[in-house]
């Protein structure tokens, strides 16, 4: 009977580490604004793992790259190859930008799924993966339209707004409509597939608790990836668009 019960409660625990908490949040006020306090402790520690990693690559730069550095390095050239391949040669200025979203995403993504963060009980709320709140998501869309906004108005000053009557002036709304919806596209493409992986995992966990959750986990750090992947893609893309001025 004891084993029994230690086996319900074991599985009552994991059923509580999956759980998700819809609408919920502990919040902190700070200047007068209301802001989701467990979204900003989990990316305080997702900045302090990417300053940390930044300051250990940096620390001691050897001409003959060993293990560790051979990592930071080939990890630059992928964000180099994404930056040139969207962007063009132009692109040198945009590397940091391109590379932050994408690392902030991919930790982001990551430490939502190897961190046990439900463990630590919050008075309202959880601990998550600060891309799974849409508040997150739509910031980081806002800087890549504000980046690409920048990014045709340094290269072709207030010439750059004459692309929304082109090629016919009748097009003016659907240009228009057309830059204003990208952020709103990244933003919910990042938060919608991040939430269905979580809600795939919880279905999992309640139907078959200690099998399908770990292979899931695994496919769900490859999706992680990709995703972070393919909003840095796309925000490159986006500016070189601008750049180039046209669609």
């Amino acid at each position: 009977m004891n084993v029994l019960l230690c086996s319900i409660n074991t599985l009552k625990g994991l059923y509580d580490i999956s759980g998700v908490e819809v609408g919920q949040h502990l919040y902190w006020k700070i200047g007068g604004f209301q802001v989701h306090a467990q979204v900003l402790i989990t990316s305080w520690v997702v900045i302090a793992i990417l300053l940390g990693s930044s300051i250990i690559a940096v620390r001691n730069p050897q001409t003959i790259p060993t293990d560790g550095q051979n990592f930071f390095e080939y990890v630059l050239e992928f964000i180099r190859d994404v930056s040139r391949t969207q962007i063009g040669e132009e692109y040198g200025p945009w590397v940091p930008f391109i590379g932050t979203m994408f690392l902030f995403i991919f930790v982001s993504n990551w430490s939502g799924a190897l961190v046990p963060w439900k463990i630590i009980q919050l008075p309202h709320g959880e601990l998550a993966a600060p891309t799974n709140d849409i508040n997150t998501t739509v910031a980081l869309a806002l800087l890549t339209s504000v980046a690409y906004f920048y990014a045709g108005l340094t290269k072709k000053g207030l010439g750059y707004f004459s692309k929304y009557i082109q090629p016919t002036p009748i097009l003016l709304p659907i240009n228009i409509l057309e830059d204003f919806t990208k952020p709103l596209s990244l933003s919910f493409r990042l938060f919608g597939n991040i939430l269905a992986d979580e809600l795939v995992v919880v279905v999992l966990v309640s139907l078959v608790p200690l099998v399908v959750p770990i292979p899931v986990t695994f496919l769900g750090l490859f999706t992680s990836g990709i995703q972070a992947l393919i909003f840095a893609t796309l925000a490159a893309a986006y500016i070189g668009e601008s750049m180039e001025g046209h669609h």
